[in-house]
């Protein structure tokens, strides 16, 4: 299973960004695909991840601020960031565990994504 991210980048505070990630390969199920961050300095955090349910976790600094979302079809997630904050500075991951062929499970990892916001 390969993680393909595309988006993030330089934008002014208030501004916005849209993330992207795509999983490939020998993918029998999906349970759940999300984004995670860090900043310098910091540990990893999760920011926001969905289940092919919709069912969806934030973490409370982009409460309100972020929207992620799902293409089932395509094994695709994304995150819309609007009202970006310097604070969302940070270098993004995507994730995905899923459920693969012999019963197999596995914990993916995009490559990481810059986002950077200035004020």
């Amino acid at each position: 299973v390969q993680l393909q991210a595309s988006g993030g980048g330089l934008v002014q505070a208030g501004g916005s960004l849209r993330l992207s990630c795509a999983a490939s390969g020998s993918i029998v199920s999906v349970v759940d695909m999300g984004y995670y961050r860090q900043a310098p300095g910091k540990q990893r955090e999760l920011v926001a991840d969905i289940t092919p349910g919709n069912s969806t976790h934030y973490a409370d600094s982009v409460k309100g601020r972020f929207t992620i979302s799902i293409d089932n079809a395509k094994n695709t997630v994304t995150l819309q960031m609007n009202s970006l904050k310097t604070e969302d500075t940070a270098v993004y991951y995507c994730n995905a565990r899923i459920n693969g062929v012999l019963s197999t499970f596995g914990d993916y990892w995009g490559q990481g994504t810059q986002v950077t916001v200035s004020s």
